[in-house]
């Protein structure tokens, strides 16, 4: 299994992330949002961000379950800071799940990027 970013844009991961459920949903795929890492760190007090070193940093990392034609879903990372983010699907060598990543590599790089 490995995980490494294939798409980047220049969007803070909020609107990255709205972006990517209306691309992957107009190709017939289906987005399943299961972390967030805004929400994780709700309840904590004194968390302040390991990179910037402030709570009021924009670091965000979303997970998206994505369900397809496969007998599975497949898993799409989001990581977003200063205003960047960066998109990973999680491969497997599964032959099902590569067909499913394929389709959703197409569906994020084949769209016109937000703002354009």
């Amino acid at each position: 299994m490995s995980i490494s970013p294939f798409l980047s844009i220049q969007q803070p991961c909020n609107k990255a992330l709205q972006w990517a459920k209306a691309q992957l949903s107009q190709t017939g795929l289906r987005p399943v949002q299961t972390f967030d890492l805004h929400a994780a760190r709700a309840g904590l007090h004194d968390c302040s961000c390991p990179n910037h070193g402030t709570d009021e940093c924009d670091c965000q990392m979303v997970v998206l379950l994505v369900y397809g034609n496969t007998k599975g879903p497949s898993t799409l990372i989001l990581h977003g800071s200063d205003g960047q983010t960066w998109f990973s699907i999680v491969d497997d060598t599964d032959q099902e799940t590569n067909a499913a990543t394929a389709a959703i590599r197409n569906s994020l790089q084949e769209s016109p990027l937000i703002g354009e």
